[in-house]
């Protein structure tokens, strides 16, 4: 079993870069599709404003599609450096869908990016619409890639434990790619991707109105991004019932802690909208419910009952006594890949292995446990609940106030009305952040909710780390700190720096003023 301080320091690790990496993805996935939308109107009405829109806001998407990529790529690097044993034990299934990340998407993207940026006196105004129309489709495609990989970690299908080489292998690529989680988490992630896109370029236009500057371009900029963002901002609330029905089919602990749900309730549960959960206790104090919410989002019934947190611990202990049978099975095949009733075994239990494998954290042999090492394992599976509770309610919190931001700022352009009201322009620029908050957030709750789990079910995070010494992640924490600061505070200065200058800055907009015409006989005299 790894040092506890290693498995902490490589989660650490891993979370900082995954969390700074995803600043960059959904501003990149937003910005791509409004490029393409304004594109489309330049090029169905020939205006050269919508040109000049398009070249500006391409400029900060450029800055963040280049950091993106560089903070992308050294993550993905983790899972040799840091987590090896999680690279050996499933490689065969999750380098798949990276790969053809890779190749597919990412060559795609990086193809016509290039075409977007130097390719407007090249090629014709339908061409380079085209590109960007790659350029986005590329960049959604990139996500769709990494996203079925993270679902698999979530419900891993597809794939079963190979006794002969003691590793999970692939048994249907459909399913991996068709799994329902990656289908929910892809609408999911994109739209909220699609939020930070429009408060972007909702957010600046509306500095630029505050300053009396730009008032056309950033009028028309505000238009895209208020029906864009109100669209975008109800696909997020509505596909994210979706994510919410299979994380009730798969991944139950993570819906109960989320709820901070200690009891089960009768069916339909309420939704907690308020609460103080008490860990100590397994109480959640001056809790307000709204009746029948939970059961009708998670399991869209009326008599499907939701599982609390104790019981489902109590499930646990029971999976952990039954995937004893299956690890004492695998080590004697190990010891002898001949014996037949280790191997029928194996094959009766397998899918508890995983649970048993929890024990490894707390002892070397699992197969000495006793029955309080089992409630101590089990007790291992429920997440931290108060950081789920209030992670997740903060996240939706958010995404009603976008709708209603959105909408506003739809009903305001309609009317053409944008820059009547100065205390709605300050709200708007500084709801700037919000959106990446929010996106944050949910990383949390999906990511830190599967804990103690690296692939639910099958293997423990704790089992998952190179085998390295605390010192040596340190180090590598260390630079990728200094790293990514660094990174961060050229991309805040480059994003600053060509926002304050906007398009007349850049002499992207007004266009030249053209010498007035000379009277006939001026002309003539000349």
């Amino acid at each position: 079993m790894p040092d506890t301080s290693v498995v902490d320091l490589s989660r650490l690790q891993f979370a900082l870069t995954a969390l700074y990496h995803f600043l960059f993805v959904p501003l990149t996935l937003g910005l791509s599709w409004m490029l393409a939308i304004m594109e489309s109107v330049y090029v169905m009405t020939g205006r050269e404003i919508w040109k000049r829109m398009v070249q500006f806001w391409g400029v900060l998407f450029g800055i963040n599609f280049a950091m993106g990529v560089a903070t992308g790529v050294t993550m993905e690097f983790q899972f040799g450096t840091n987590w090896a044993y999680y690279a050996h034990y499933v490689g065969d299934i999750f380098g798949a869908p990276l790969a053809i990340e890779g190749l597919m998407a990412f060559f795609l993207e990086a193809t016509f990016v290039g075409l977007f940026f130097f390719g407007w006196e090249r090629l014709s105004r339908l061409q380079h619409l085209v590109c960007t129309f790659l350029l986005a489709l590329g960049t959604n495609l990139s996500a769709v890639w990494i996203l079925i990989a993270n679902a698999w970690m979530q419900n891993p299908v597809g794939a079963a434990f190979n006794p002969d080489t003691m590793r999970m292998e692939i048994t249907s690529f459909k399913e991996v790619i068709l799994n329902p989680v990656a289908q929910a988490k892809f609408v999911h992630t994109v739209s909220a991707g699609y939020v930070v896109g429009a408060m972007f370029v909702l957010s600046i236009s509306a500095w630029y109105l505050l300053r009396g500057r730009n008032l056309e371009f950033a009028k028309r900029s505000m238009t895209v991004a208020a029906s864009f963002g109100l669209a975008a901002a109800l696909s997020v609330v509505v596909l994210g019932d979706e994510s919410g029905y299979t994380v009730s089919e798969n991944q139950k602990m993570k819906l109960a802690a989320i709820e901070a749900m200690w009891q089960t309730e009768p069916p339909p549960a309420a939704f907690t909208v308020f609460g103080l959960p008490d860990v100590a206790t397994r109480t959640t104090h001056a809790a307000v419910r709204v009746p029948w919410a939970l059961g009708l989002i998670a399991t869209r019934s009326t008599d499907t009952t939701l599982p609390g947190i104790n019981d489902l611990e109590q499930h646990a202990e029971e999976r952990i006594a039954d995937g004893l049978m299956a690890y004492d099975a695998m080590l004697k095949l190990r010891a002898d890949r001949g014996d037949a009733d280790a191997r029928l075994a194996l094959k009766d239990h397998a899918d508890d292995l995983g649970y048993a494998l929890l024990l490894k954290r707390f002892m070397d042999d699992p197969r000495q446990a006793t029955p309080a090492d089992i409630r101590r394992a089990a007790a291992s599976t429920i997440p931290d609940v108060p950081v789920l509770f209030w992670s997740f309610r903060a996240m939706v919190g958010l995404g009603f106030f976008f709708i209603a931001l959105f909408a506003y700022s739809f009903w305001l352009a309609s009317r053409r009305r944008l820059d009547a009201h100065r205390w709605y322009l300050r709200v708007a620029l500084w709801s700037l952040p919000l959106p990446w908050l929010a996106a944050e957030l949910g990383w949390i709750v999906a990511e830190y909710g599967r804990q103690p789990w690296a692939i639910e079910g099958v293997l423990p995070t704790a089992l998952g780390v190179s085998s390295v010494t605390a010192a040596q992640v340190l180090f590598s924490l260390g630079g990728f700190v200094l790293f990514y600061t660094a990174l961060a505070v050229v991309d805040a200065m480059l994003m600053l720096k060509y926002a304050r200058k906007g398009p007349d800055g850049l002499g992207m907009w007004p266009p030249p003023a053209t010498a007035p015409a000379m009277p006939l006989q001026a002309a003539a005299n000349a």
